[in-house]
């Protein structure tokens, strides 16, 4: 079983990684806009070629937080539950509630 600092670590990761994969998901549609735009516009210019070399670094870095978070061992099994608890008998129930 792993230690629980390892499993904590591994559940940022996988935020983190669902987070700059959405990240680089908009950056590479708005580079993808771009670059029909500019290549509409003005076909083969230097604004056309750079917003496709940046729309390839997009898509690769999206490529990599993709392959990187399949191969996250147990990065489904492990998400926190984002429950409250069940009450008790006991405990009385706040005013507002």
């Amino acid at each position: 079983m792993a230690p629980k600092s390892e499993l904590l670590m591994s559940l940022r990761a996988v935020r983190q990684l669902r987070r700059i994969r959405a990240f680089y998901a908009a950056g590479g549609l708005l580079w993808l806009a771009a670059a029909v735009w500019s290549g509409w516009a003005h076909p083969g210019s230097r604004q056309m070629w750079v917003s496709l070399l940046l729309l390839a670094v997009f898509a690769g870095l999206l490529a990599t937080t993709s392959v990187l978070l399949f191969r996250l061992p147990n990065a489904q099994k492990h998400e926190v539950a984002r429950h409250a608890a069940p009450r008790r008998a006991g405990t009385p129930r706040p005013a507002g509630a």
